[in-house]
C-alpha cells in the first residue's frame, strides 16, 4: 500500500470525504475537480455528475469513465467564464502562492457552486522539515497557507456563503520558541513522508543524518515543550469545508 493509500484510508480521511461527499450539490451537470492526483475524488464525483472533468498540474493518468483528465493550472485556468456548475477544490489552495488569484479564478469559471477544502487554522510551524540541499526550512506539506472561515469568507467575496463545516479534532500546535529550537535541531520529526518536494529548490525533503550534539539538545528541549503545550491546548478541528454560490 503505497503513501497515498494509506492516507486515504485512514479514519481522518474517511471523515474528511464523507463531509465533502455530502455537501456536494446534487442537482448540477457538470463539475471541474481542482487538484484532482489520483482521481479519488474525481471517481466519488461521478455518482452525483454527469460530466467530470480532472484538473492537475501534471495530466492525471487514471482512466476513470466519466472522468476527463486534464493539465492546467489553478491560477489561470484555460476554461471561459461560468464553464461549470460547480467547482469542488479541496487540499489545494493551501499550496498556492498567489492564492487570490487562484480564487479569482475559481469564481470565475464556476457558474452555481464551489466546494472549497482546506486544513482549518493549522499551525505550519508543526511537522516542519528542513531540506538537505539548501538547508531551509519548508511547512509541513508544501503548506504556505493558512485559514480561518473568516479568511475564506473574505477570498470569496462576491458570492454567497451557503454552509460551513468541520472535520476531525486536533491538538497539535507549538511555541515561537519551540519552533526555534526544532529548526535549529534540524526538525527530525517533520513531514518526510510527504510528496511534495522543498519550496525553494524543488529538492526531496528527507530526515536529516549526521546531526550533531547541540542539534540533538535542541530538538529534545523542543518536542517536550511542544508535548507540554498539548496537554494544555483547547481541540480545534483539522478541516474546513465551505460551500459557495454565485447564483
Amino acid at each position: 500500500m503505497t503513501i497515498l493509500e494509506e492516507y486515504r484510508a485512514s479514519d481522518m480521511e474517511v471523515a474528511r470525504t464523507a463531509d465533502l461527499m455530502r455537501v456536494v450539490p446534487r442537482s448540477r451537470k457538470s463539475v471541474l475537480d481542482i487538484g484532482a492526483r489520483d482521481g479519488h475524488f474525481s471517481k466519488l464525483l461521478t455518482s452525483c455528475f454527469e460530466s467530470v472533468t480532472a484538473l492537475d498540474l501534471e495530466l492525471p493518468t487514471f482512466d476513470i469513465p466519466g472522468v476527463t483528465p486534464v493539465a492546467g493550472d489553478v491560477t489561470r485556468l484555460q476554461f471561459d467564464d461560468s464553464s461549470f456548475d460547480c467547482i469542488f477544490c479541496t487540499e489545494v489552495l493551501e499550496h498556492i502562492p498567489d492564492l487570490r488569484k487562484a480564487c479569482r479564478e475559481i469564481i470565475r469559471v464556476a457558474k452555481h457552486d464551489i466546494v472549497i477544502g482546506v486544513p482549518f487554522e493549522q499551525d505550519t510551524r508543526v511537522g516542519r522539515c528542513t531540506c538537505p540541499a539548501c538547508r531551509k526550512t519548508n511547512p509541513p506539506w508544501g503548506h504556505v497557507n493558512t485559514f480561518t472561515e473568516a479568511r475564506l469568507l473574505d477570498l470569496f467575496q462576491g458570492t454567497r456563503h451557503v454552509s460551513t463545516s468541520f472535520v476531525g479534532t486536533t491538538t497539535s500546535r507549538t511555541t515561537a520558541l519551540a519552533a526555534f529550537l526544532m529548526d535549529r535541531g534540524l526538525n527530525p520529526w517533520g513531514a518526510y513522508n510527504q510528496s511534495e518536494p522543498c519550496i525553494f529548490c524543488g529538492g526531496r525533503l528527507q530526515e536529516p543524518v549526521g546531526r550533531r550534539f547541540w542539534h540533538k539538545v535542541c530538538s529534545s528541549v523542543a518536542i517536550r515543550m511542544d508535548l507540554l503545550q498539548e496537554r494544555f491546548a483547547q481541540p480545534k478541528p483539522n478541516w474546513i469545508h465551505i460551500v459557495f454560490s454565485k447564483d
